[in-house]
């Protein structure tokens, strides 16, 4: 069931959004509910990939948080420049493990 989120802001904002919604052809609601999707989804895989950064997940989980596939992941990975979380620890353990 939809809830209603209500928010105020600056008149310069609601211009801006007014000057989308008529040059997609939509209404004001359908472009702030796009807008908040996408910042939503980019909030949330900035986030795991955080998390992901700091060891404290898997490749696998932030796909799993985010609803991507791994190779989308692996993607954002490379495109925002994450650092991957490989000690000289898990060489060691890699390299024992052959």
């Amino acid at each position: 069931m939809p809830v209603t989120l209500t928010t105020r802001v600056d008149d310069e904002l609601a211009k801006l959004i007014d000057e989308i919604a008529a040059k997609e052809g939509m209404d004001r609601s359908t472009v702030m509910r796009r807008f908040l999707s996408k910042a939503v989804r980019d909030w949330l895989i900035e986030r795991s990939l955080k998390d992901y950064e700091d060891g404290k997940v898997t490749l696998w989980q932030v796909a799993e948080r985010c609803g991507l596939s791994l190779w989308e992941v692996v993607n954002e990975v490379k495109k925002r420049e994450i650092h991957v979380p490989y000690t000289l620890e898990d060489l060691k353990e890699d390299l024992e493990g052959l």
